[in-house]
């Protein structure tokens, strides 16, 4: 079936993205003797006391360089299902200029001044809003919508508590790191359940298109 083909690739990248992160880090952290899961920040698999940082920044290359592919995914996917150009356009910066930050991130490992341009990573908040406008008057994506409105809610839930502007002291040197492990999984994750979703539907849109040429001829 080669309808669609070459988006639903993307968005299988899109997949991909958060399993390679995902293994990156358990990998490096079963890699790092005494590493606390509770105090210590996730940069730090990827910096100088680190037993192994190449397989922590090696894969957070690899997860943004495959993010950056989902975003070139989700785009063609809106327009493909009827959506307008904006929010596709805007879905692609979003996780084109996270994508420039993780490797950036990856090569300036923690505790480098650059590392800090990890923090673009952070567009990727704005991406389910994004995703949402563009699939607005798309069929057959309804829990979709409903996912990524969970999803931006927890994540603006999230950027709150841990930037400490309410309930502060929630997040705190005991447990910081628990937080970041929440907001990444959040932050990294959805990706992957979008991107098999709207594969999903590209793919049947695919035969529905290919029966209705079939029953045309």
């Amino acid at each position: 079936m080669s309808r669609f083909r070459r988006r639903r690739l993307l968005l299988r990248l899109g997949i991909a993205a958060p399993v390679i992160a995902f293994a990156a880090t358990v990998l490096a952290m079963l890699m790092f003797p005494g590493f606390d899961n509770a105090t210590q920040y996730l940069s730090e698999l990827g910096g100088p006391r680190a037993p192994a940082p190449l397989v922590f920044n090696t894969g957070v290359a690899l997860a943004a360089i495959a993010a950056a592919a989902a975003g070139f995914g989700f785009c063609f996917a809106i327009l493909a299902l009827g959506g307008s150009r904006v929010p596709a356009v805007l879905i692609a910066l979003a996780f084109g200029m996270g994508a420039v930050g993780l490797v950036m991130a990856s090569l300036f490992p923690w505790p480098a001044r650059l590392h800090q341009a990890v923090n673009l990573g952070l567009g990727i908040q704005l991406a389910p809003i994004f995703l949402l406008w563009g699939l607005a008057r798309a069929r057959g994506v309804d829990r979709l919508r409903w996912f990524l409105g969970a999803v931006f809610v927890a994540m603006a839930l999230l950027t709150v508590i841990t930037r400490h502007l309410v309930f502060p002291g929630t997040v705190n040197d005991a447990n910081v790191g628990w937080w970041e492990r929440a907001f990444a999984t959040v932050l990294v994750g959805w990706t992957g359940v979008a991107a098999f979703t709207l594969e999903q539907r590209l793919l049947a849109l695919a035969a529905a298109e290919d029966a209705a040429d079939s029953a045309g001829d």
